[in-house]
């Protein structure tokens, strides 16, 4: 499942959510992996005091979509889910959620790693920090 969103969120409450409400998950996975990206209070020496994640809906989700079901045909995994926010962010505001369930745990950080890695490098979403020394784009690294 793919969520991208402005409304704040608690990663550790959509996983458990998640696995309540998906009935095909029940017993079947014996590794859940976890990844959580969340605001640095600093970036480039800087400080940030907030951050702007715009994004171009439709082709966000399209994109998101596209890696999981990649993931999903690479790894032999039970189900993803990727939350993203957008919107304006403070230090410590959780970013990103990442979270792949597989029968083994190999599979499971192989595909979460995938999943989060494409998402910072391709997913077309733009950044703007602003710092004690004004306002930045950030540039993917």
């Amino acid at each position: 499942m793919i969520r991208v969103q402005s409304d704040p969120f608690d990663p550790w409450q959509e996983v458990a959510a998640y696995q309540q409400q998906s009935g095909s998950l029940a017993g079947r996975f014996g590794a859940t992996t976890v990844f959580v990206g969340s605001l640095r209070d600093f970036s480039q020496g800087r400080q940030i005091r907030e951050m702007t994640l715009e994004h171009y809906a439709g082709m966000t989700e399209k994109h998101l979509e596209k890696v999981s079901r990649e993931a999903m045909t690479r790894w032999d995994i039970l189900d993803a889910l990727v939350i993203h926010r957008y919107g304006r962010l403070k230090p410590a505001d959780p970013i990103v959620l990442v979270a792949v369930w597989s029968a083994h745990r190999d599979e499971a950080f192989q595909a979460c790693r995938y999943l989060i890695d494409e998402l910072k490098t391709r997913a077309p979403f733009w950044k703007n920090e602003a710092t004690d020394a004004g306002q930045r784009w950030v540039v993917p690294d």
